[in-house]
């Protein structure tokens, strides 16, 4: 192994060092690598991606109501409130209960109080069972309002729908020669950021006045997808799209049919393509 560093070492300087003052055996000339690999890092730079990027809104609408209870939570209430019944104190209303039953009871014997008689004379005695009925009647005429209507179950463009789910929000848009259901989203322009691009794509919408807060400026999910054949190139091969999460805060969109569309989480797999549905799912939680 020292043979060829010996050999080296007995050579003449002016046979290391070349005519034109640069190194032989082998020395690589870093000066000339680095001047090739910043050409090369150069031209990479300036050379346009054929990824175009977009920035998407993940909208959704919170539930509005609270879930319906399951058979289970119906029997755990009822446990509980029979055992804070059990154990409460006697109320107001339930002490003058027993206290005009108390009354009635002395009156219809035959030793009636007739102090208690003349203090009551010529005034009308409600009892706290008068108060009882009246209440009862007006409970009867109270119609709670509905928690789901008919109407709004079947029309996926309004965002009062199924109060009690988590809605998101999905608009028909040209890719190509097709209309896909896809989230909203436009593509990046320069001097913009993601987020930028993704505020705009809503604020964009045709017939939506949509008020919505952003959860952050990073995005919360992404996608890939290459062009249809016919409009694919070199120099257009396909998009990257970058989500950010946003809740709705307040307005609406128009009653345009099959334009917007407000869809539960498991609603998502009638409207999305499978592979967009894969990346939309990781980040859409049911709440």
């Amino acid at each position: 192994m020292a043979a060829p560093c010996w050999r080296s070492a007995s050579r003449p300087l002016w046979q290391i060092i070349g005519r034109k003052g640069t190194l032989n055996g082998g020395v690589r000339d870093v000066s000339s690598c680095t001047q090739r690999w910043s050409a090369q890092q150069l031209q990479t730079v300036n050379s346009p991606s054929p990824w175009a990027l977009y920035g998407s809104v993940c909208l959704q609408r919170l539930p509005v109501i609270s879930q319906e209870r399951t058979p289970i939570e119906e029997q755990f209430s009822d446990l509980l409130q029979q055992i804070e019944q059990e154990k409460s104190m006697l109320s107001d209303h339930e002490i003058r209960l027993l206290m005009d039953a108390s009354r009635l009871s002395r009156r219809q014997g035959a030793d009636g109080d007739l102090d208690e008689e003349e203090d009551y004379a010529g005034q009308d005695i409600i009892t706290a069972q008068d108060l009882e009925d009246t209440w009862e009647q007006k409970l009867k005429q109270f119609q709670p309002a509905l928690r789901m209507n008919a109407t709004d179950a079947t029309n996926v463009s309004s965002s009062e729908r199924f109060l009690a789910d988590s809605l998101v929000l999905l608009v028909k848009q040209e890719v190509g020669s097709r209309d896909v259901w896809l989230l909203p989203q436009l593509q990046w322009e320069a001097g913009e950021t993601l987020r930028q691009t993704a505020e705009r794509a809503l604020a964009g919408l045709p017939g939506a006045e949509l008020k919505a807060t952003f959860l952050g400026n990073a995005p919360c999910g992404f996608y890939k997808y290459k062009f249809p054949q016919n409009v694919r190139s070199e120099k257009r091969m396909g998009a990257k799209v970058f989500f950010f999460k946003a809740l709705l805060s307040g307005g609406g969109c128009s009653s345009v049919q099959d334009t917007f569309a407000w869809v539960r989480k498991n609603e998502l797999q009638d409207y999305l393509q499978p592979e967009y549905l894969k990346q939309v799912r990781r980040f859409i939680l049911s709440l």
